[in-house]
């Protein structure tokens, strides 16, 4: 089993993976750098797919936006590492001969680690970091906790100290459990705070910790469509794209409009989170909900998790979306089949009922919830949550006690024996949507002076991929060029023929009439032909922006 699927890399492991792929299969494995951090990470890229120059429809994967959220990392690698297996011959998830020829067929665009910088903070210092360890901020001389390692024994903990106006009382039974204080509790009562300092402390006043106090943007609020300035969107980041990080990726997607779907992984919670962000379902596009309807049944059916609106299940506040979203710039200005996935279903193994909206679970939970997790974390992950406390002086607090929770692996992540279901499961499901790319097809033939060519889509999508990417400026019709060779002549207005968009197979779920059935006309196939005269060769080219081209020569005598 490979190591990514039992444990969590730290950065010089994860390279050295990608690279010995590469080496190992140079026939259809390829790593490029598509930028550096700010601290001269790579941001390693996987292209997997015979030919990779050639473009095709693509599936991209990527992982690990978030610092803490480093299963995004695992999955994103198994998911690498069974397309390449495909390529081996060797079918993981027992896919039936047809689809495993069209997942070949395809790209795979993999970025298993969107944030190296914070992962590896993450992982070396066990401090919380929500994308990057930086803060470039000019900051009032207010008070602001900075996380830090107070004690010098290699990680960031938490810090508590008895206060009667303490919002925390201890859990009786298990060292390191803090449990939220009720009217009842007769204490000792405690303040929690981040383990580190405070910068600009006046020997007095402790500031409120805020998770953004030291590290400056959230990368999933840093993309430029439905940007807000910080007033109005926590770690939005000084402008829409103003990190590497989130202009490597846009500059890749943006050079790239073969991409076809496209899937961001985070932790944790156990579900999927499509569009729309902004709106309810009744103002989405209907053909493209009935698509995201299908991924959703495999999800839940293969994945284990439900799918939910972004906007109706899966904002903090009430009619307040969540902006500068990567998936909302992907769909909307991208067209395609976008979608996040919050991995780890912690709350279904804690047996907490499935909660409307979804978003509802993070923050509707009680003490027995906590205690559920304390229970979980010392039958089921080897106690690595909650961690005893131990008594420090600190050099600004005085008398402190460290310790509480470490929420690295169990909470913010599945536990190590988890994690190879977990990259089995999502790994499966979305090959299956990987499988839905639209497949250009071409036939040409020469008879009694004219070139005659069938071009075909045998994909499940079509060659547009989402209805609603129809209006964009990226332009989805397919053509056929014409490129005479030798002694044959055409007319110019012939070089180049329109052929449309081509309709694929696929109509999601729910979006027909199950009793009543019929099939659409010949609206996956259209026939060009065309008048040449003399003798010598001719190119015959198919080509669209999403679905690449097609090149056959044909002889004219």
């Amino acid at each position: 089993m490979s190591a990514f699927r039992s444990t969590y890399l730290r950065y010089e492991e994860l390279t050295k993976l990608v690279h010995d792929w590469a080496r190992a299969h140079p026939e259809f494995v390829r790593v490029k750098s598509i930028g550096k951090s700010l601290e001269g990470r790579d941001f390693w890229l996987l292209e997997i797919g015979r030919e990779p120059d050639r473009r095709r429809a693509a599936a991209w994967i990527d992982g690990n936006m978030h610092a803490s959220e480093l299963c995004g990392s695992s999955v994103a690698l198994a998911i690498a590492e069974d397309a390449i297996a495909l390529h081996r011959g060797d079918n993981r998830h027992d896919l039936p001969a047809h689809v495993v020829e069209r997942l070949k067929s395809i790209l795979f665009y993999v970025l298993p680690r969107m944030s190296p910088d914070g992962a590896e903070a993450v992982l070396r210092d066990g401090r919380y970091v929500r994308s990057n360890p930086r803060d470039r901020r000019e900051h009032a001389p207010v008070p602001r906790w900075v996380a830090g390692d107070v004690d010098g024994d290699g990680a960031v903990l938490s810090l508590r100290k008895e206060d009667p106006s303490g919002e925390f009382v201890q859990d009786p039974e298990i060292p390191g459990v803090m449990l939220p204080r009720r009217l009842e509790d007769t204490g000792p009562f405690y303040k929690v705070w981040p383990e580190g300092t405070i910068e600009n402390y006046d020997g007095t006043h402790v500031p409120d910790p805020h998770y953004l106090a030291d590290n400056d943007v959230d990368l999933n609020r840093n993309f430029p469509y439905a940007w807000r300035p910080e007033h109005e969107q926590v770690g939005a980041g000084s402008y829409g794209a103003s990190e590497p990080e989130s202009r490597a990726v846009i500059d890749w997607a943006t050079a790239h409009p073969n991409i076809f779907s496209w899937l961001n992984l985070h932790t944790f919670g156990g579900c999927y989170i499509r569009p729309l962000g902004n709106a309810a379902d009744n103002k989405m596009n209907q053909e493209d909900l009935a698509l995201y309807r299908q991924i959703g049944e495999w999800g839940e059916n293969i994945g284990g998790y439900p799918m939910v609106s972004g906007f109706e299940e899966f904002i903090y506040e009430p009619e307040k979306p969540i902006y500068g979203d990567i998936t909302d710039f992907i769909y909307h200005t991208r067209g395609a089949i976008a979608y996040a996935c919050e991995l780890w279903d912690l709350f279904a193994r804690l047996g907490i009922a499935r909660k409307k909206p979804f978003v509802d679970h993070y923050s509707k939970l009680t003490r027995e919830n906590l205690l559920a997790l304390a229970k979980f974390d010392r039958e089921s992950n080897k106690g690595r949550i909650f961690r005893p406390w131990k008594r420090f002086k600190h050099p600004q607090l005085g008398e402190v006690e460290l310790g509480g929770t470490v929420s690295t692996v169990g909470l913010s992540n599945p536990p190590y024996e988890v994690l190879p279901e977990v990259c089995q499961r999502q790994a499966a499901v979305y090959l299956r949507v990987a499988a839905m790319a639209p497949a250009l097809e071409m036939k040409a033939r020469y008879a009694d002076g004219r070139l005659e060519v069938e071009v075909a889509n045998a994909g499940y999508l079509p060659t547009y991929v989402l209805d609603s990417a129809k209006k964009l400026a990226l332009d989805a019709r397919v053509f056929v060029e014409f490129e005479p060779q030798g002694g044959v002549t055409l007319e110019p207005r012939d070089a180049r023929v329109e052929v449309g968009h081509l309709e694929g197979w696929g109509r999601g779920l729910y979006n027909e009439y199950i009793f009543f059935q019929r099939s659409r006309g010949s609206v996956s196939r259209r026939t060009v032909s065309i008048p040449v005269r003399g003798k010598g060769r001719v190119r015959v080219r198919a080509k669209g922006l999403r679905v690449g081209e097609l090149v056959e020569e044909l002889a004219i005598d």
